[in-house]
């Protein structure tokens, strides 16, 4: 590399080339931008399903059933579950979606049992707007995650429709679990009639917490053991995976949507490598001035392969930074049958986009820079 002394006739190279330089910089920032994109949608699928050693909660659900319309089963089995030993507590959600196929912008309500949710289920819940005894105080009352009333521009006071459902916005929340992030939380008995379902109630699933994580299977197996001959068998598992098998295509699709983000590095190299060697080829006689002043091959070399780090390295924080926020304050997430595969835009994203645009730069300007660096002072003044 170079002394930092050189770095002002760095920056004076790429000033001169000004179109050329604004072009490759544009070019890199896009590619980084998909990029970054793809990555935070990687980042959210893990952590959306990847297990951890500490889970203790399992989801039943309607046996052979997906989209959250056609998993339906009696409110009643929450007593049957609670006896069985290992459960700590049962939860009945009555679950509607907006659209049930996979979609950037679908709201989900859950209906919870009110006074069961307000003394346990909000514990993990961060209510930064609005307070639970709101919610309690009405019958059609909503807690919304933050990132759905961001998406949405609702406040506390609103009103809120969505998939025929009516409702007041009486808190927003913020919480850890990708699965809080755009849901509407309301009250159960509001959500099963406003939804059409006949008295005596209709469940969609159960979330069921387990003394200790390494029961999960065993209690599993003896919840389905002990509903596989009623009329709505179950099949339960434990949440991640729960959202695994709910998510296959979409996480299939965001597993080849890495090829994707591999092609634009491809891009970004083939960008900056034909930006340098366009460089080189003009300035053939002013690197034989350079060496003649008495710069070596090795310091014009150098010239080069920092003007291409440079390049990439500002195309890429371009389009690494305008990419987390965007993603950041759009709150987009992916969602499909009820369940959230959040995208992950983390200040991490910049520090790997940084990281491997100073490599593309490295090796985008790699050859131009051994060209220029070879040539002795009176080949490049005949070049010239």
């Amino acid at each position: 590399m170079i002394p930092p002394r050189f770095l002002p006739l760095v920056f004076k190279q790429v000033r001169r080339a000004r179109m050329r330089s604004l072009l490759t910089i544009a070019g890199v920032a896009v590619a980084m931008f998909l990029f970054a994109a793809v990555q935070a949608m990687q980042a959210g699928v893990e952590v959306a399903t990847a297990a951890q050693a500490d889970d203790t909660t399992l989801v039943v659900y309607r046996k052979d059933r997906y989209c959250p319309y056609t998993s339906q089963m009696p409110q009643s089995y929450e007593q049957q579950i609670a006896r069985i030993d290992g459960v700590k507590h049962v939860t009945p959600i009555k679950i509607v979606v907006s659209n049930c196929r996979t979609s950037l912008d679908v709201v989900t309500f859950r209906g919870v049992p009110k006074e069961d949710f307000a003394q346990k289920g909000a514990e993990g819940l961060d209510i930064i707007d609005g307070s639970i005894g709101d919610w309690k105080s009405r019958g059609d009352a909503a807690l919304l995650g933050e990132t759905l009333a961001r998406r949405r521009g609702l406040k506390v006071g609103d009103r809120f429709e969505a998939a025929g459902i009516t409702s007041y916005v009486a808190g927003v929340f913020r919480s850890d679990e990708p699965q809080h992030q755009n849901v509407a939380y309301v009250p159960l008995e509001f959500l099963q009639y406003a939804s059409g379902s006949r008295a005596g109630g209709i469940v969609t699933q159960f979330n069921v917490a387990v003394a200790s994580p390494d029961r999960l299977d065993t209690v599993a197996k003896a919840i389905d053991e002990l509903f596989a001959s009623a009329q709505e068998p179950t099949q339960t598992s434990s949440e991640k995976a729960f959202v695994a098998r709910a998510a296959t295509d979409v996480i299939e699709i965001v597993g080849f949507m890495r090829y994707l983000g591999w092609g634009a590095l491809a891009a970004v190299l083939a960008l900056v490598a034909n930006a340098i060697i366009l460089s080189v080829q003009d300035r053939v006689k002013e690197h034989a001035i350079l060496q003649t002043l008495g710069y070596r091959s090795m310091q014009v070399a150098g010239l080069i392969l920092v003007e291409g780090i440079i390049l990439s390295l500002i195309g890429a924080i371009v389009g690494c930074v305008v990419a987390i926020a965007y993603l950041h304050f759009s709150g987009l997430a992916l969602s499909v049958e009820s369940h959230t595969i959040p995208i992950v835009a983390s200040p991490a994203i910049l520090v790997i986009g940084i990281a491997i645009a100073a490599v593309t730069g490295v090796l985008a300007g790699l050859v131009p820079a051994w060209q220029a660096g070879s040539r002795d002072i009176v080949s490049c003044f005949r070049s010239a």
